[in-house]
């Protein structure tokens, strides 16, 4: 059994596809942000840094418990214990790594910007602060969404011939397109790629994790320990 912290973000969806595509137990540890649990001493037990996603897996390595924060790591630590969405060739596992880690350095935090200037930016911030922030990382969404388009042209899935870990830690940030100004029409080959993966059932349970359900059934259990 795993055990997830997450939340209803990007980084946090990479880890529950992963887990619904390796077919895992798992048991779902909601961890608002919003509300600033990720502050928590007790979670900052599992995952240092404050930051969501972060797993236990209770049978790790040697049948010890194993805690792992940072999702491109989870993503590697649960390809490598269910040999699936990993590449075995020595050239196509690289190529896998390689696609991920753009997406660790590239994707998500450039994204991830774009997205707080559009819309988490404080009423008060100067416009022209504003302005320069969605210009800048305004551009390099679409110049990263140029490579991915390039990359997917010659390729059906980043890795290659193979569905992988690099996709699905890709698909989460591109799944905010409307609210990034991405338009897929202007790039077909990762329109394409956008609708296959979305096609996929365990990406469907995937990005739904928390549920609904689960977010408010986690809601009135933490507004019960704050009035303990």
């Amino acid at each position: 059994m795993i055990d997830l912290y997450t939340w209803r973000t990007s980084n946090g969806r990479k880890v529950s596809i992963m887990l619904e595509e390796c077919g895992l137990d798992y048991e779902l540890h909601p961890v608002d942000i919003v509300a600033g649990e990720q502050h928590e001493p007790a979670f900052r037990t599992i995952s240092p840094n404050g930051r969501i996603p972060a797993i236990v897996d209770r049978d790790g390595p040697g049948g010890q418990p194993l805690s792992l924060f940072e999702s491109g790591a989870i993503l590697l630590y649960l390809a490598d214990k269910t040999a699936s969405f990993l590449p075995t060739a020595a050239a196509a596992r690289w190529t896998a790594i390689q696609w991920l880690m753009w997406q660790m350095g590239g994707i998500g935090p450039q994204f991830g910007q774009a997205f707080h200037f559009l819309h988490q930016a404080p009423t008060d911030a100067p416009v022209q602060a504003t302005t320069y922030g969605r210009t800048r990382y305004g551009a390099e969404v679409r110049r990263l969404c140029t490579v991915m388009e390039t990359r997917l042209a010659d390729a059906a899935w980043l890795a290659g011939a193979e569905y992988s870990i690099a996709d699905i830690a890709a698909f989460p940030w591109i799944a905010l397109h409307r609210w990034l100004d991405i338009d897929l029409a202007a790039t077909p080959h990762l329109a394409r790629w956008y609708d296959a993966v979305r096609e996929r059932p365990a990406v469907q349970r995937g990005m739904d994790v928390p549920t609904r359900l689960q977010l408010e059934r986690h809601s009135r259990q933490y507004e019960r320990k704050g009035n303990d």
